[in-house]
């Protein structure tokens, strides 16, 4: 599954078609005069588009901060698009037309969008805030110097893992590969010792890259997972599959924690989003670590994706979507941290926010943050669905015994680079 497919599924996208003003519900998706929530005499109007979150209260969360912007920027209306279904495909098909949103959210940052002049950079709408952005957020946004997004919020992805299970059965979490690997297979008994997603893929390629010490694709565009480093480490991912100590086919996939609140499994990939279901479930009989290093000389992993802020520069309103962009993602560190703590657990991108987020001041959700800012990587602008996914399928490949890896490998390389040459336009 590519980075955005599982950026997007992962939130459980409602069903049915609805726009919402600031302040109301329209229930025609046609809709283009907004009226809740909007300022009388205002001589601009937004369009601002999310994603259908699947976390409760989000939507209403967005028309508040929404009606709050109008408030104190009365010349300005907002109203606010709410997305199901495939987002990123509605949202690309519609940047290509008239009826594009002044401001959206999307998944990894795509500098695609920036190298076809669809997304405005947005250097001045940071100004001296730039420093307060952990350096995660701040790089995962840049093209050629410029920054062409402002991060929302951070996800970050761990792994699980029940401490009654594993202090049992006389594990210590896992800190090498070789030790997630024995770990796995040790706790595969009547249940599976490990879930990291139903296609027994999910992150682990790129997470065993990383942690060999390799890289995806280099700054210049450069396809880089054909190195030895990361064909050594894809190929260690076979003995997960050759142990069948993986959960494969569950109800859910990796993004929700049912299969280890359940009981199902004592290890599981999962996000800091889940954390407070996980804590509901399981009290304190959890805990968390990084993907652990390939070998000596590799480093633990933690993957930081999350949803990012951006202005359609081919917009009739690029001054005014920049205003409601820096008032709520740069200005406004009490509705961020609204944002990153009460609907599920999320990082603030600001550093200074970040710090003063008392859910996450503590505990399980303390490590985590402090695990991103010490080992998270984030993929890099160019992973696109066409990149990512001949990545994987090589990957799977490989995990599978399906052929001689090296080859496997070196065909995806082509097949990769020759999609981010047309990126790039080369």
């Amino acid at each position: 599954m590519s980075a955005r497919r599982t950026e997007l599924s992962r939130r459980g996208f409602l069903t049915g078609s609805l726009l919402i003003a600031a302040g109301s519900v329209l229930t025609t998706a046609c809709s283009t005069d907004p009226t809740g929530g909007s300022a009388a005499g205002a001589k601009t109007t937004l369009n601002v588009w999310y994603h259908a979150y699947g976390e409760a209260g989000v939507q209403q969360a967005v028309l508040r901060y929404a009606t709050a912007f109008t408030k104190v920027n009365p010349d300005i209306a907002v109203k606010v698009t709410w997305v199901p279904g495939d987002y990123a495909g509605k949202l690309n098909a519609t940047l290509l037309t008239e009826a594009a949103p002044d401001v959206f959210e999307i998944g990894d940052f795509s500098e695609s969008l920036a190298r076809r002049g669809q997304i405005a950079a947005l250097d001045d709408v940071y100004g001296s805030a730039r420093s307060d952005f952990n350096k995660n957020a701040v790089d995962a946004v840049g093209v050629d110097g410029k920054l062409y997004g402002v991060k929302m919020i951070d996800d970050v992805m761990m792994l699980y893992y029940r401490k009654s299970v594993l202090s049992k059965a006389g594990i210590t979490p896992p800190t090498t590969f070789d030790g997630l690997v024995a770990a796995a297979k040790a706790l595969t008994t009547k249940t599976k010792g490990l879930f990291v997603g139903n296609d027994g893929i999910g992150d682990t390629p790129g997470l065993a890259v990383f942690s060999n010490g390799g890289d995806l694709v280099t700054r210049d565009g450069k396809v880089a997972f054909g190195s030895p480093q990361a064909l050594e480490a894809l190929t260690g991912l076979k003995r997960l599959h050759d142990d069948k100590s993986l959960l494969l086919g569950f109800t859910t996939d990796w993004w929700d924690p049912a299969a280890f609140t359940q009981d199902v499994v004592p290890m599981q990939w999962c996000g800091l989003w889940a954390m407070p279901a996980v804590k509901t479930a399981l009290g304190d009989d959890f805990g968390v670590v990084p993907w652990p290093a390939f070998k000596a000389g590799g480093a633990p992993v933690v993957r930081v994706g999350g949803w990012t802020g951006c202005v359609n520069a081919k917009g009739r309103n690029v001054a005014a979507a920049k205003r409601f962009v820096q008032w709520l993602w740069v200005e406004q560190a009490d509705l961020q941290k609204d944002f990153a703590e009460s609907y599920g657990f999320h990082v603030p991108p600001r550093t200074s926010v970040a710090a003063t987020a008392k859910k996450l001041s503590d505990g399980a959700a303390k490590e985590t943050v402090e695990l991103a800012q010490k080992y998270g990587k984030h993929y890099p602008g160019t992973w696109d669905t066409a990149v990512s996914s001949a990545f994987s399928a090589a990957a799977a490949k490989i995990a599978g015994g399906q052929g001689e890896p090296a080859g496997i490998l070196a065909d995806a390389v082509k097949k990769a680079q020759s999609e981010i040459d047309k990126q790039l336009g080369r």
